[in-house]
């Protein structure tokens, strides 16, 4: 991906959440993300902006997906999303973060802050 690599942390935790997460900016990047891939790593991610819904159809690996809101609070988590379905973000939804299987589980909470550095 042509955009630089940066590290997510969650704010209210002060943890490093992920150390290789790019922001795809072409539509071509957006709309091809972690298509074709096996799985994913947990120290990378894909953080779309404005993005308020998100999709699995056609992936093979499985992915967990955070929703937050304009001031990067979380507003939604699926953990260990399932393929080939949609999911909405909900209202409040301003962006999408798409990461490793499992990272959310115990470091990531809606009403948590994020923010990419």
């Amino acid at each position: 991906m042509a955009s630089a690599r940066l590290r997510l942390r969650n704010c209210t935790t002060g943890e490093v959440i992920a150390q290789r997460v790019v922001c795809p900016t072409a539509a071509w990047q957006r709309a091809w993300g972690f298509l074709g891939r096996r799985s994913v790593d947990p120290a990378e991610g894909l953080w779309f902006e404005r993005c308020a819904a998100i999709h699995t159809l056609g992936m093979r690996a499985c992915i967990d997906i955070v929703f937050v809101d304009r001031g990067q609070t979380v507003v939604r988590i699926v953990p260990r999303a399932a393929r080939n379905r949609i999911f909405p973000g909900g209202a409040h939804a301003a962006a999408t973060l798409e990461l490793g299987p499992g990272v959310t589980e115990a470091r990531i909470r809606v009403g948590d802050r994020l923010q990419l550095e």
